[in-house]
């Protein structure tokens, strides 16, 4: 018999379950030999807003949500990261690194990220004991680059102002290598399609295009940071197809555009994901935002469910990171400087001092706790619909299963033999050890 550890969560996490003698309602198969998509990792947004918060908590507070998120051991053990170039709405205001029609560049610095962001940044990676691989996003190019005049608000960046822009992401790179912070991938745009009341810039395709081909593609290419890979989208999945087949249909535009990023808002169309892999199998998948709106939902179980629902799909069709939006939130869900207040895994109660973990925080976990980077996905099937399902063979040869039982009914599975209890409405990681 094969013997699989098993792990539940949100509400007794790391419970060690021994396998029931009940007669089994629905069998797990998992084939090890039918290989998929290779897992890069997991991590969140090191926004201003989050980091600020944070800055608020006591230390010990402090220490206890970065182990939390980035201990190897006993957190989630992130890796990646995301942070805004410039402001974003998860900033205490509108920012840019020059000064006002500064196009030498020559006041260009980042003293604001040396604040709250980089400290933290550099605190969680000594915690976790090694260098993440961070994204960087804009929201939006300086106000005067753009045909409105402000960040917010949307409006386009002025054609004249391409190879400045692009000087200005280069600029950033080098002074965020010079912090310590190792930035591997770069979107063009932050939701390029969306007029927001916060810092925001519209590219269509055409114009992602040509920015990467004629202008950051090759800036990058005569810079130290050649390795920096180009996402084009970074937005929802309604309509990745049809943003992305210019830029992938153009040879240029294709070589240097590394893949396509995206978010869960609007759009649960997981198909797009998987036609985007059978079209441009060459190409990467990689989640880089999503959230719970409106504000804190402390203790909601359901905003765990939307977390770990999102999660099995998009692995299942190809995603290759997953990387939530800000780690942490005050208790009112910001501070964020357009008012749009959001729910994050791990709520700051600055007030009071007070951590609350949310089940997003722990939904997270069966993933990137146990699906470590450089995992395999491969085939798995249950003999039920309601039982979903994502298997892993993970470097060291061990075998990782998230399910979720997405019913009001109790479940005992077959696996290999051993008859796992799945309660009604609960999330559950079966690991198999590689000597086993």
């Amino acid at each position: 018999m094969k013997i699989y550890r098993t792990d539940k969560a949100p509400r007794v996490y790391h419970t060690r379950v021994e396998p029931t003698l009940k007669a089994a309602t629905a069998t797990l198969s998992v084939d090890p030999n039918t290989h998929y998509q290779t897992v890069i990792g997991f991590g969140g947004a090191f926004t201003e807003s989050a980091t600020h918060t944070l800055s608020k908590m006591s230390s010990e507070n402090q220490s206890k949500v970065l182990h939390a998120y980035f201990d190897p051991e006993d957190g989630l053990g992130y890796t990646l990261g995301r942070v805004h170039l410039n402001s974003s709405d998860f900033s205490l205001g509108n920012y840019t690194y020059v000064d006002e029609r500064d196009e030498t560049l020559n006041s260009f610095s980042i003293a604001r990220e040396y604040q709250t962001v980089i400290p933290t940044i550099l605190k969680a990676e000594t915690i976790n004991g090694r260098k993440f691989s961070f994204l960087a996003s804009p929201w939006s190019p300086p106000g005067w680059m753009k045909t409105t005049g402000i960040m917010n608000h949307g409006g386009k960046l002025k054609k004249e102002y391409y190879p400045l822009w692009a000087k200005y992401v280069i600029k950033y790179l080098d002074a965020m290598k010079k912090a310590g912070v190792h930035i591997d991938m770069i979107s063009v745009q932050n939701e390029p399609a969306a007029v927001q009341t916060w810092d925001s810039c519209l590219f269509t395709p055409e114009e992602e295009r040509d920015f990467i081909k004629d202008h950051l593609g090759p800036a990058l290419e005569k810079s130290s940071h050649s390795h920096v890979n180009i996402l084009a989208w970074d937005h929802n999945k309604d309509i990745i197809l049809d943003r992305m087949a210019p830029i992938y249909d153009d040879p240029k535009a294709r070589d240097y555009t590394y893949g396509a990023a995206f978010h869960w808002y609007m759009s649960d169309d997981y198909l797009n994901l998987e036609k985007m892999h059978d079209l441009y199998p060459d190409k990467h998948l990689i989640f880089t935002e999503g959230c719970i709106e409106d504000g804190p939902r402390v203790g909601a179980y359901e905003t765990g469910v939307r977390y770990i629902k999102d999660m099995i799909q998009d692995f299942n069709h190809y995603t290759e990171a997953f990387i939530d939006w800000n780690l942490f939130l005050d208790e009112n869900g910001g501070p964020n400087h357009a008012h749009n207040y959001c729910d994050a895994p791990i709520i700051c109660d600055t007030k009071n001092d007070t951590v609350h973990l949310n089940s997003s925080f722990y939904a997270i976990k069966h993933f990137s706790k146990h699906v470590k980077p450089g995992a395999v996905r491969i085939a798995s099937g249950v003999s039920t619909d309601v039982i979903m399902h994502s298997a892993y063979r993970n470097p060291d040869g061990s075998t990782a299963i998230v399910l979720f039982n997405d019913s009001d009914t109790d479940h005992i599975i077959d696996v290999d033999g051993t008859h796992i209890h799945l309660p009604a409405e609960s999330m559950m990681t079966l690991i198999k050890e590689p000597h086993v």
